[in-house]
C-alpha cells in the first residue's frame, strides 16, 4: 500500500516542474525583448524568429500539461531544463553568437535547475549550462577572427562553475529538509494509526464489557419483574419495567456506537447503510443513498467515524430536509460523500470551533490528513454543506 510519504515525495517531484515551467514564460518574454531592442552584428532573422516562436508554444504547452497532471514523469524534471539551455545554445548562434545580447541568460537558467530536488541532476544541468556557455564562445572565436576568447570569459566561466555548485548545495539542503518532513509526515501518520487503533481497542473492551455485564443485569432484572408482574398486579412495577426496558435500549445503542458489530461483520457498506437506517427514524429526512459494496477496507473504521459524525452533525445543526449520501472506491481510494440542503455555515469556523471544545469535525479533519486521505468541506450560509472524504490509499 502506497504510504503517505509515497504520495508526498510524488507531490514534491512534480512541484519543481511547475515552478520552472511558470518562470520560463517572463524568461521567454525577456529573451524577445532583449534581442529586439538590442543590435547585433551576426544574425539569422528567420531562425531566430522560428526557434524563439517555438521555444514559446512549448513553454505554454507544457505549462498546460503540468498544471493540469497531478504527478509527473522522473524524467520531466532534467528534460525540460535541458532543453532551455539547448534552445539559448541555439539562439545566441544565430543572433550573434560570443557577442549575443543573450549571453547573460546563462546565468538565469542555474537558477530553474536549483529548483530540482536531485543533487546530482543539478549538478550535472549546472555544469552543462556553464559548458555549454564557453562552446558558445569556442565556436565563434575560431569561426571568426574578429572574435577571440578574452580572459573575462574564463571568469564568467567560473562564475557559472560557482553558481552550479551553489545551486547543487542548495539542492542538497533542501532534499535534506524535505526528508525530514516526510520523515515526521510518515511518524505523525504512524501514531495516529496506534491512537486510533488503542481507542478502538479499548471501545471493544468497554463495549463487550457493557454486553456481558450491565445489559445482561438489566435483561436478568427484566425477566425477574416480568415474573412478579404475573402474580401481582402494581402500576409501579410497569413503571420499573419501562425503566429497565428504557434503560436496557440506551445501553445496547451505547454498546453499538462503541462497538457497531455489523460493521465488523458484514463491512462498511452495510454498516453505513444501518446508520442511514438510524438516522431516518430521528426526524423527517429525504434520504437518498448510492452506497456501492465496497468490502472492509483498512480504513473502514475512519470512514465510518465520518459517516456517524457528520450525520449526527446534520440532525442536531443543519436543519435539513434531505440528505444525498454516496459510497464508492475510485482506484485505491474510498470516497464518502455527505450533503445536505441545510442551513450551510461557514467552512474557516472549523478552527474556532475547536478553539471552543467542539471537536468533532476539527478532530475528524486532523485525522483523515494524518492517515494520508483527506477531507474537503463545501458549505455556504443558507445553500447547504457537502462534505467529500477520501480514505487513504487501499491495497
Amino acid at each position: 500500500m502506497a504510504t503517505l510519504a509515497d504520495r508526498l515525495t510524488r507531490l514534491f517531484a512534480a512541484e519543481p516542474v511547475r515552478v520552472t515551467a511558470v518562470l520560463r514564460l517572463p524568461l521567454i518574454m525577456l529573451v524577445a525583448i532583449l534581442v529586439w531592442i538590442w543590435e547585433v552584428d551576426h544574425w539569422l532573422p528567420e531562425v531566430y524568429v522560428v526557434v524563439l516562436g517555438t521555444w514559446a508554444v512549448a513553454a505554454v504547452i507544457w505549462l498546460v500539461l503540468v498544471s493540469r497532471s497531478p504527478t509527473l514523469p522522473r524524467w520531466a524534471d532534467w528534460a525540460s531544463t535541458g532543453i532551455d539551455v539547448l534552445v539559448v545554445a541555439v539562439l545566441c548562434l544565430v543572433s550573434g553568437g560570443a557577442t549575443a545580447a543573450l549571453l547573460p541568460v546563462f546565468f538565469l537558467l542555474p537558477i530553474a535547475v536549483a529548483f530540482q530536488d536531485r543533487p546530482v541532476l543539478t549538478a550535472v544541468l549546472g555544469v552543462g549550462t556553464a559548458v555549454t556557455y564557453l562552446a558558445v564562445w569556442i565556436v565563434y572565436s575560431k569561426r571568426d577572427d574578429n572574435v577571440g576568447l578574452p580572459n573575462v570569459v574564463y571568469t564568467q566561466f567560473g562564475f557559472l562553475l560557482w553558481s552550479a555548485v551553489a545551486m547543487t548545495a542548495l539542492c542538497v539542503v533542501l532534499v535534506r529538509r524535505q526528508a525530514r518532513v516526510l520523515a515526521l509526515q510518515e511518524l505523525r501518520r504512524q501514531l495516529v494509526s496506534e491512537a486510533m487503533q488503542a481507542d478502538e481497542r479499548h471501545n471493544r473492551e468497554v463495549a463487550e464489557h457493557l454486553h456481558d455485564g450491565p445489559l445482561q443485569t438489566l435483561l436478568a432484572a427484566r425477566l425477574d419483574l416480568d415474573e412478579v408482574r404475573e402474580r401481582v398486579d402494581d402500576p409501579a412495577l410497569e413503571a420499573a419495567r419501562d425503566a429497565l426496558q428504557q434503560t436496557a435500549a440506551a445501553l445496547r445503542s451505547t454498546v453499538t456506537e462503541l462497538h457497531p458489530q455489523v460493521l465488523a461483520q458484514l463491512g462498511l457498506t452495510p454498516a453505513v447503510r444501518e446508520l442511514l437506517r438510524q438516522f431516518e427514524s430521528r426526524g423527517r429526512y429525504m434520504v437518498e443513498a448510492e452506497l456501492e459494496e465496497v468490502g472492509k477496507p483498512e480504513s473502514q473504521q475512519l470512514l465510518y467515524r465520518a459517516a456517524r459524525e457528520l450525520l449526527n452533525n446534520i440532525h442536531k445543526h443543519a436543519g435539513a430536509t434531505t440528505v444525498r449520501v454516496t459510497l464508492s472506491r475510485v482506484a485505491d481510494r474510498i470516497l464518502l460523500t455527505v450533503a445536505d440542503d441545510g442551513r450551510g455555515f461557514d467552512p474557516a469556523v472549523i478552527g474556532s470551533y475547536v478553539a471552543d471544545g467542539h471537536i468533532g469535525l476539527g478532530s475528524l479533519l486532523a485525522r483523515f490528513e494524518a492517515m494520508g486521505g483527506s477531507m474537503q468541506v463545501q458549505s455556504t450560509a443558507g445553500k447547504g454543506t457537502t462534505v467529500i472524504a477520501t480514505s487513504p490509499p487501499e491495497p
